[in-house]
């Protein structure tokens, strides 16, 4: 199988472990190079949070259960890169 060059997550998670710390854990994960977390939305309990993963090959397992012991779920998993190499989306008359 081709290996996972970047995943782009949705995370529902608690206020803790802040979100710097979450995106560190992660960045630390199997075949991980670099994270970028964007809070989505706040309310009283918990946060949205954006990851971004990108790596050589990326442990989709290993970065799921980053997410999960920090008390998180996965929400959905909104993109899915693999192959040699990363292939950019390009704007098309329909969007």
């Amino acid at each position: 199988m081709a290996a996972i060059r970047r995943l782009v997550f949705d995370v529902l998670k608690p206020h803790e472990p802040a979100t710097i710390d979450l995106a560190g854990q992660v960045a630390d994960s199997e075949g991980v190079s670099g994270v970028n977390a964007t809070l989505l939305e706040i309310d009283q309990d918990v946060q949205n949070v954006k990851l971004t993963i990108e790596g050589d090959a990326i442990d989709y397992e290993a970065v799921e259960a980053v997410v999960e012991d920090s008390g998180g779920s996965v929400h959905s998993i909104d993109q899915v890169a693999c192959g040699d190499h990363l292939v950019e989306d390009i704007p098309t008359p329909q969007d």
